[in-house]
């Protein structure tokens, strides 16, 4: 398993605009075939196109595991039936004020952090639709604890600031191995370049050699 460099639109923020599993990888709705066989070919996944509340920012919107879907109460009903019709995901609304659910969360098949800006009661139908341990927390001081980890059942990668108390609740919880590291030289909102699962990871294309490193620490053990 290589770490694999990509851009999408021209641009190094691949987990802004994209989200994956082990068995899709969900791509805006219009993106140029060449480039969406090339990442399912790198991630060993099938290609997906979609939308989210009719916008491409998909690794913002939804979140993703092997086990089910969340998206936003923004998401129109063809938006919701396509995802049904095309995946055998568990596929649900989550219906909460920070509607931007994958900067809410990161998760894998294992666990998942969750913002302490998402309302307890919605962390019960979370576990269910994704079947999943969550726990909540902010991580190096961040609400939106999606926007600065980014997790495989391998591994994870989170903002360079995260203390050593809060790797080692986060790594036994998602399971694997936990790395502080940055993407795309030096942005610390790391899941903004990475799209990783248990076949492959594919980085932002100004990801740099010390950064490489720390995320084959992290995923490729």
């Amino acid at each position: 398993m290589d770490i694999i460099k990509y851009d999408i639109y021209s641009g190094p923020n691949i987990g802004i605009y994209s989200t994956v599993n082990d068995e899709f990888i969900f791509l805006p709705r219009g993106f140029a075939d060449g480039k969406s066989e090339k990442l399912s070919e790198y991630l060993e996944v099938k290609p997906l196109e979609v939308s989210v509340a009719n916008a491409r920012v998909l690794g913002v919107l939804m979140v993703v595991n092997n086990h089910g879907m969340l998206l936003p109460s923004t998401c129109s009903e063809g938006e919701f039936n396509h995802f049904k019709e095309n995946t055998d995901l568990n596929v649900e609304i989550l219906d909460v004020k920070n509607n931007a659910l994958g900067n809410m969360m990161s998760v894998n098949n294992k666990g998942g952090i969750v913002s302490p800006l998402i309302p307890k009661e919605d962390l019960q139908k979370i576990q269910d639709v994704l079947d999943i341990e969550v726990l909540q927390s902010k991580i190096a001081g961040f609400q939106q604890v999606g926007a600065v980890m980014a997790t495989s059942e391998k591994g994870t990668v989170v903002h360079p600031e995260t203390d050593e108390e809060d790797m080692k609740t986060i790594s036994n919880l998602l399971g694997g191995n936990i790395e502080a590291a940055t993407i795309n030289g030096g942005i610390p909102f790391v899941s903004s370049g990475i799209l990783a699962n248990n076949n492959s990871v594919v980085v932002g294309s100004l990801t740099n050699g010390p950064e490489i490193m720390m995320l084959t620490r992290a995923f490729l053990h």
